[in-house]
């Protein structure tokens, strides 16, 4: 298939599909014009990959796990005992953020519990406004 049908079905701009092959994510076949030509798998490949984007993954990681994941449809199988090591180090990581993300939102919710009625309303007012 041609990088428009891809898009028509992924929902993936075709710039961010040339710049998933310029990463080596994707590898499309090219034609003697110079087109590219998508396998169906690469519909599946782009699904992984915008999944493994919404984990908070970089392309750079993602191109050094692909190669290490098989799938089943839609569910992608860690294969590889390094691969599996990459994702606790990343699970870690987004653990310990999350962690300090709630630790602001309650530091922030103290402060904005001790403010006064009427700066409540008077800040309900102007949201409302705006």
């Amino acid at each position: 298939m041609k990088i428009g049908e891809l898009e028509r079905r992924t929902g993936v701009s075709q710039r961010l599909l040339r710049y998933y092959e310029e990463q080596e994510l994707l590898r499309p076949l090219r034609r003697s014009s110079g087109y590219r030509e998508y396998r169906e798998s690469d519909v599946t490949t782009v699904a992984h990959i915008r999944n493994l984007l919404a984990a908070g993954l970089s392309t750079t990681t993602i191109g050094e796990l692909l190669p290490c994941m098989t799938a089943e449809g839609p569910k992608l199988i860690a294969d590889c005992p390094e691969l599996l090591l990459d994702l606790d180090r990343e699970h870690a990581r987004l653990t310990a953020c999350i962690a300090e993300l709630e630790t602001a939102r309650r530091s922030l919710e103290g402060i904005i519990a001790t403010a006064p009625p009427e700066a409540r309303r008077a800040a309900d007012e102007l949201a409302a406004a705006g």
